[in-house]
């Protein structure tokens, strides 16, 4: 079963996360799927820019927990997004939970619609927000983020664009990329590609020096007792004991 749709218009290939059974978690399987579309797009000297979307009401529920990707994977999709010589849009017209933040952290656009939520849900289930800071802490308020990170809570689409997690949020999530896609297909491949470096390169640099003891941070944390319990608790739909 194809996890990632894909289609193309007006030199915009749009790449929809479509895997509802599990609300578009990041699965091994979803993750491979993705990376391999994005290189394809990459290649592709009719391809001006790529969109992320989704099926459903979640655009993803961040990791699969029975079927996570390995840490090493996802630190790969994500910088392989970041490194795309094309600039990467996302639409979310539905939820952003955990590892799925990172995949806006790392697209250079991001709109939401006014329905869309959000949340950093690590610390409720006993792990931290590790390998998707690489993509956010370089590019979202540092005290916004420091509560969501710590707290869980869930926060709208209007504070998503205060902190920069997304670029914009209104009513409808199309009206709002209409100007952003046009304004892609009028402006040079070149150009595109040499600007997006200029964008990137702190972010890259991040890579560079943080994603090894990120990823050691992440497989340590999954490996824990307390995030034993919390997936166990998560999945089972009852409180971990931390709870109070």
């Amino acid at each position: 079963m194809t996890l990632i749709g894909r289609t193309h218009d007006r030199g915009v290939a749009t790449l929809t996360l479509d895997s509802p059974a599990n609300r578009n978690a990041l699965s091994a399987a979803l993750v491979g799927e993705l990376a391999d579309a994005l290189a394809d797009c990459g290649k592709d000297g009719d391809v001006r820019a790529v969109l992320i979307t989704h099926t459903g009401t979640t655009f993803c529920a961040g990791a699969d927990l029975r079927d996570p990707p390995h840490p090493d994977a996802l630190v790969g999709l994500l910088r392989q997004i970041v490194d795309l010589p094309k600039p990467v849009v996302a639409r979310v017209t539905g939820h952003v939970r955990a590892g799925g933040l990172g995949l806006l952290g790392a697209c250079d656009i991001a709109a939401a619609s006014d329905t869309a939520t959000f949340a950093f849900t690590e610390v409720r289930i006993g792990v931290t927000p590790a390998v998707i800071s690489l993509t956010l802490l370089p590019r979202t308020d540092p005290r916004a983020l420091a509560r969501h990170y710590l707290t869980g809570e869930r926060f709208d689409a209007a504070e998503a664009a205060r902190i920069g997690l997304i670029t914009a949020a209104g009513d409808d999530a199309d009206a709002v990329l209409e100007p952003v896609l046009d304004g892609l297909r009028r402006s040079s491949p070149q150009a595109l590609a040499e600007t997006k470096r200029l964008l990137t390169a702190k972010v890259l640099q991040t890579f560079d020096r943080d994603a090894a003891e990120l990823t050691a941070l992440s497989a340590r944390m999954f490996a824990s007792s307390d995030a034993r319990e919390g997936m166990t608790a998560f999945l089972e739909r009852r409180d971990p004991p931390w709870v109070l």
